[in-house]
C-alpha cells in the first residue's frame, strides 16, 4: 500500500472515477507490473501473474457478493429470537440454546452448531413465526380456529353448536382451548355428545368438565329428577308441604298449639 500511494496517487489528480480506473490499469501494466520485485526473486510481478496466477483464477460469480451481518441468540421460550427490531421463530426443540445468525438485506438465516436450522424473508420490524416450528400440539391448537370449532360441532349436533357458540361468544381465543375439548369428546360417539350438550344446556353449565363428568357417569340420557313444586320455594306451600304425608294430624295440631303458646309468652315479654 506505501507504494500504490506513493507512485500511483501521489502527484495525480483525476478528473472522474473512470478517469482513475482508466489510468490505474495503465499504471498496473507498465510501472508496477514491470518493475522487479524482491519478494518474487527479482521476478516482474506481470510477468509472474501471466505465467502462473492466469491459468488458475476462476470466472466472477453469477451473482454479486452480498454483505451480511452475523450476530448471536438465545431461543426464547415462545421459540423466536430477536434480530434488531424483529422477532423470527426457531424449531421449538431449540428453545434455550444459543444460535448463530446471518442476516442480509433479504434473508435472515438461523445456525445452530454450524447447521442451517432456519431461514426467514428479512423483515425491518416485527415478527415472523412459521407454525411449523411450534410443538405438534401447539400447531394443533394454532389450526383449530374458532371457525373450524362451529364447523365441528354442527357436525355433532344442535345442542353441541349452542355449546361450542356459548364458549366463544366472548374471548373467543381465550376460550378456545375449552372449546376444542368439547369436540375432543367426540371420541364418545357424537350422539352421547349431543345428548351431554344437551343436558349441561337444561342444567345452566354448558362448560367442558361438566360435558365430560357427564359422559364419565353415562347420565346423559337420564331424566331429570321430578321435585313436584314446579321449582318454587317449599315455604310457599304452607306447613303441609314441609311434613311427609304420613305424619299424624295430631302431631300437626300439637305443633300449631305449642307455636300459639311460643308466641303467647313472646307477647307477655
Amino acid at each position: 500500500m506505501p507504494y500504490v500511494r506513493d507512485s500511483f496517487w501521489s502527484g495525480r489528480q483525476f478528473t472522474s472515477l473512470e478517469h482513475m480506473q482508466a489510468e490505474a490499469l495503465v499504471w498496473v501494466r507498465e510501472i508496477a507490473g514491470g518493475r522487479q520485485c524482491r519478494p518474487l526473486g527479482g521476478a516482474a510481478p506481470l510477468t509472474v501473474f501471466d505465467a502462473v496466477e492466469a491459468p488458475a483464477l476462476l470466472p466472477l460469480p453469477d451473482k454479486p457478493f452480498v454483505l451480511a451481518r452475523w450476530s448471536t441468540a438465545t431461543v426464547g421460550p415462545d421459540i423466536h429470537v430477536k434480530i434488531g427490531r424483529t422477532l423470527y421463530s426457531v424449531p421449538w426443540k431449540l428453545i434455550g440454546r444459543p444460535v448463530d445468525v446471518r442476516s442480509t438485506a433479504t434473508m435472515v438465516q438461523v445456525f445452530h452448531e454450524g447447521q442451517l436450522v432456519k431461514t426467514h424473508a428479512a423483515l425491518e420490524q416485527g415478527k415472523r413465526t412459521d407454525k411449523a416450528d411450534y410443538p405438534p400440539e401447539k400447531i394443533a391448537f394454532q389450526m383449530k380456529t374458532p371457525l373450524w370449532c362451529r364447523t365441528q360441532a354442527s357436525e355433532v349436533g344442535d345442542r353441541c353448536r349452542e355449546v361450542v357458540d356459548q364458549l366463544l361468544e366472548i374471548n373467543a381465543l381465550y376460550r378456545l382451548r375449552a372449546a376444542q375439548g368439547v369436540l375432543g369428546l367426540r371420541e364418545y360417539s357424537d350422539t352421547r355428545l349431543e345428548a351431554a350438550c344437551a343436558k349441561a344446556l337444561t342444567v345452566g353449565d354448558p362448560s367442558y368438565h361438566t360435558i365430560k363428568g357427564i359422559l364419565i357417569a353415562g347420565t346423559e340420557t337420564d331424566p331429570e329428577p321430578e321435585t313436584g313444586d314446579a321449582g318454587a320455594a317449599a315455604f310457599l306451600h304452607g306447613p303441609e308441604g314441609l311434613f311427609p304425608a304420613d305424619i299424624p294430624t295430631q302431631t300437626l295440631g300439637a305443633l300449631r298449639e305449642d307455636q300459639g303458646h311460643d308466641d303467647a309468652e313472646e307477647t307477655v315479654r
